[in-house]
């Protein structure tokens, strides 16, 4: 019943409150009709348009009795923000630190895998436990800027090594492996978002902090006396071209 002019905007609100971490699905569709209840003089034939032809409702003498636009909702629960996890290094050494990662809220259907978008999501192994519950995850590092991916991630590596699913607390443990390797004194953030196939997405920031390097060595210049130069040489290696 509601009358739109021409060239008028009518905003439709959608209201997302997920109850549980699982994929919700719903669709709005809007029904058009001529406010004086005649029919378009557009006939729907076999050679008409096949999504056209989906979404008008023909009435019997073949016009066009009103038109439909379907559009698909797909609603993704996203857990409560998460602590930031901080991972020190000192600089010019190599740090290896397994991190533990607990998913809350874990739902064990999985039969909606198929709407998860996975385009940029790198797939991890299944979890089961031992029964038919069958879980999938898709993680991926993100960064604030091009800037800090750019500086972070010839230095960062990330690995799913081990994972366990509490069927009575639905609590999922995951255990990455990061590796961290930086080069100079640095402190940098990135948020590791983590995907179930079954539903829901967590995230969790990451603090990169790279400390001060230790002392190359000590240079001592010996006098040779009052008011003389002393000169001692050393060599710099570049680390990169």
């Amino acid at each position: 019943g509601i009358r739109l002019a021409p060239k008028e905007k009518l905003e439709i609100p959608v209201l997302f409150m997920p109850a549980e971490m699982k994929i919700y699905k719903a669709v709005v569709v809007i029904h058009v009709m001529r406010e004086n209840g005649e029919n378009w003089p557009y006939e729907v034939t076999g050679e008409s348009n096949t999504d056209l032809n989906r979404n008008v409702i023909v009435a019997e003498n073949g016009e066009t009795q009103g038109i439909l636009w379907i559009y698909p909702v797909n609603g993704t629960p996203e857990a409560p923000k998460q602590k930031s996890v901080v991972i020190r290094c000192q600089a010019r050494q190599r740090l290896e630190q397994r991190v533990e990662l607990l998913l809350i809220g874990v739902m064990p259907d999985a039969g909606n895998s198929a709407t998860v978008d996975t385009e940029e999501l790198s797939s991890t192994p299944e979890v089961t436990d031992g029964s038919s519950a069958t879980l999938e995850f898709l993680y991926e590092l993100q960064y604030q800027s091009d800037e800090i991916r750019y500086q972070l991630e010839s230095l960062v590596g990330m690995e799913l090594v081990e994972k366990e699913w509490d069927t009575e607390s639905r609590i999922v443990t995951l255990i990455f492996n990061v590796v961290f390797a930086p080069s100079k004194p640095m402190r940098s953030e990135a948020t590791l978002v983590i995907q179930c196939t079954a539903g829901g997405l967590w995230k969790f920031p990451l603090v990169f902090i790279a400390t001060e390097p230790e002392v190359d060595d000590v240079i001592n210049i010996e006098a040779v006396g009052l008011n003389k130069e002393s000169i001692v040489g050393f060599k710099l290696t570049s680390q990169t071209r």
